[in-house]
């Protein structure tokens, strides 16, 4: 199978999005067509997907929930917790600003995380562990770049990050794990129709760099796949004690849609919510052997949502 690996060619992240900005004007179809020949080396198939790759990019063109705004806002998604009456599991919030200027520095404390609310991909983040050495001046000529930037098409027509509000800036207590040698542990549920099919287990990671990936099933049994351009997991991580509240929140959680992804983070037997994502690597998955992507492909149905739920151009 033939792709074009454009982030060696482009190496560059900032060129590369300007010049997917440059071509905001091209159809979604047609771009997502394109994108997925050159990322995922094969034609993309819309009128009869079969693989989750391709079901992906169904979903970003024609399942089109308003809810679906509130969720990928960092900020507004926890109102959407809070009513699902899961407050409990949101981190600590230090509070939510429109300018970088606006923010008082010495109400924070000695380490803390600030984000773009409309960020992704482990991007936009700014992890503060020392405010005696931290450069505040530097940071704030960051967030004034997320904040100035356009409320447009994006790279992946992620339709729900350019309908919302504008780019803000979310500021949130740093966590740490002091009870694991492998640094904090991301568990991403993969939920199709409120159920969990599979979930990610991520250790080890550097941020902006690669992170250690293993896959499991929802029985929290090692599946014989890994995702290709990240190391696959080589620790063991012991299924946590309140694993299965991991399951019951993130099922509970996703239950409203045809597929979303349910971050969560387990700290000593204290579950904290991440974020939630529909659409992982913005449908661009590749899987070492590749028919997993087949085989999660069976697990989100479509045809209910095609006949029954919110679908369309309308937003």
């Amino acid at each position: 199978m033939l792709y074009i690996d454009y982030k060696r060619i482009i190496k560059s992240r900032k060129i590369r999005l300007m010049i997917l900005s440059w071509l905001s004007f091209v159809p979604d179809k047609l771009m997502l067509k394109i994108q997925y020949k050159i990322k995922m080396g094969k034609k993309l198939n819309l009128n009869d997907p079969k693989s989750f790759t391709e079901k992906m990019q169904w979903y970003k063109l024609y399942y089109k929930d308003p809810a679906m705004i509130q969720c990928v806002d960092k900020y507004d998604v926890r109102s959407y917790i809070k009513r699902k009456g899961y407050g409990e599991y949101l981190n600590k919030c230090y509070g939510v600003y429109t300018q970088p200027n606006d923010i008082d520095f010495s109400k924070l404390p000695n380490k803390f995380v600030l984000k773009d609310t409309l960020g992704g991909g482990g991007n936009d983040i700014i992890i503060c562990l020392d405010k005696t050495k931290f450069n505040i001046e530097e940071s704030k000529k960051i967030m004034n770049r997320w904040i100035a930037s356009k409320k447009c098409r994006n790279a992946g027509r992620e339709w729900p990050y350019y309908k919302g509000k504008n780019h803000r800036i979310i500021i949130e207590e740093y966590l740490e794990d002091h009870f694991s040698n492998s640094g904090l542990i991301d568990y991403k549920f993969f939920c199709f129709n409120g159920k969990v099919e599979f979930m990610y287990v991520m250790s080890d990671r550097s941020l902006g760099n690669k992170v250690s990936v293993g896959l499991f099933d929802r029985e929290y049994n090692r599946l014989p796949y890994n995702r290709e351009g990240d190391p696959p997991l080589v620790r063991n991580i012991p299924k946590p004690e309140n694993y299965e509240e991991m399951i019951n929140l993130a099922e509970n959680l996703s239950k409203d849609f045809p597929h979303a992804r349910i971050d969560l983070y387990n700290i000593n037997k204290k579950i904290i919510f991440g974020e939630i994502t529909f659409y992982n690597a913005s449908g661009y998955m590749k899987y070492e052997p590749d028919d997993f992507d087949l085989y999660i492909g069976n697990k989100f149905n479509l045809k209910e949502w095609k006949e029954n739920k919110i679908i369309g151009e309308k937003l």
